[in-house]
């Protein structure tokens, strides 16, 4: 088939080669004048390294990430620490998959690597898809410009405020969740005494959290500080105020403020998310990743889910007829998008949890053993689990 991919983030550019790969010829339309990723770090899970190997993508992404010892939850009032979840080699023997943390564009440029050398998939930028209409057997993707192409197959891939989205289900506006994202990089060489350099922590208190984890090998450190506020404007690449991010973390620890108080210069952006709905094709497009089904990123699985969505629908692809595969890529996706959808929301309340609520997570949480918080993930880790016919 020929088939129109709209945006080329990671789950763009990975259903472009993992259809590619399967004998299609792929179109790859950004938005933007350059093919790139806005933001810092991605955590990667076992469930998506499965999606590597698929890609055979595994090794050039391995060379770029780091391997944290630990995921570790802190108190970011009074310091204790709360849980700690080894990720060494009994996690590796559980899961079969390590557990790892990489740069956005890194990512991005391993997939980018991989479909600029593909024969079978063309990349082109600075074309904004606006919607889609059926034409017969086939589907016009029509752009902002004016133009359009024609192929058999649309595929959404243009993340939260997606216009083939809106094409296909009408206009409706995102969850705002009252979180804001403050992120930013500091080369490790700054990074305050007392601070590990090799496991991702997260320092939770009321109403905000601080997460901060190694990139690069090591090279950067990843801060990403959330608080809620009633602010809201579109976009990932926002000017943080710095004054605003002290204010709300004034509170908290010492060494929570030593972190903050390195970087001068932050990027934000208002998390936001949809409720799991159905719908999300029609026999001649189909939405993905974020586009599908936009999720906070308090289980840290946007990226994951995208590149699940993309293997999904190629095999889907492979096994049946267009429009059977594409209700049957729906079928395999949507609760498992769904639950993770839902469980982000409820992780974002444990993380800001205040006073007795705060006492009840920390009493649920702690002296638990490696073991029980592994199983706790296991319908995470373990998948993904579709099958086609």
């Amino acid at each position: 088939m020929r088939i129109l991919v709209a945006g080329g983030g990671i789950g763009g550019l990975g259903a472009a080669l993992a259809l590619a790969r399967r004998g299609h010829e792929v179109r790859v339309f950004e938005r933007s004048a350059e093919f790139r990723e806005i933001g810092a770090g991605i955590q990667l899970g076992p469930n998506v390294f499965k999606m590597f190997d698929r890609l055979g993508l595994r090794e050039a992404i391995l060379d770029r990430v780091a391997i944290p010892g630990a995921l570790v939850m802190r108190c970011a009032l009074k310091g204790h620490e709360i849980t700690r979840v080894p990720l060494g080699e009994g996690f590796l023997a559980r899961f079969g998959q390590p557990y790892a943390v990489i740069h956005r564009a890194d990512l991005h440029g391993v997939l980018l690597a991989a479909c600029a050398a593909h024969p079978s998939i063309t990349l082109t930028t600075g074309r904004a898809a606006r919607d889609y209409s059926r034409i017969g057997a086939q589907v016009s993707l029509h752009f902002e410009d004016g133009s359009s192409e024609r192929g058999d197959l649309v595929i959404g891939a243009d993340g939260l405020w997606s216009r083939i989205r809106t094409a296909m289900l009408g206009a409706e506006k995102p969850v705002v969740s009252g979180h804001i994202a403050y992120r930013a990089v500091l080369p490790m060489g700054e990074v305050p005494d007392g601070i590990p350099r090799d496991e991702v922590v997260l320092h939770a208190g009321p109403r905000l959290h601080l997460v901060h984890y190694p990139l690069r090998r090591g090279e950067l450190m990843n801060l990403v500080a959330v608080f809620h506020s009633t602010e809201y404007s579109e976009g990932w690449d926002q000017a943080g105020d710095p004054v605003l991010l002290k204010k709300h973390f004034a509170r908290t620890r010492p060494e929570v403020r030593a972190m903050l108080g390195k970087i001068e210069t932050w990027k934000y952006w208002v998390l936001c998310d949809r409720e799991p709905k159905r719908g999300w094709q029609d026999g001649g497009a189909v939405l993905l990743g974020d586009a599908a089904h936009p999720m906070l990123q308090y289980l840290a699985q946007g990226a994951n889910m995208a590149l699940e969505d993309a293997l999904c629908l190629a095999d889907m692809l492979d096994a049946l007829p267009l429009p059977q595969a594409l209700a049957a890529y729906e079928e395999a996706r949507v609760l498992r998008t769904g639950r993770v959808q839902s469980m982000a929301r409820i992780y974002g309340e444990i993380y800001h949890a205040a006073d007795v609520r705060a006492e009840l997570r920390d009493a649920m949480l702690r002296g638990r053993p490696p073991e029980a918080a592994w199983e706790g993930m296991a319908w995470l880790y373990d998948g993904p689990d579709w099958q086609a016919p």
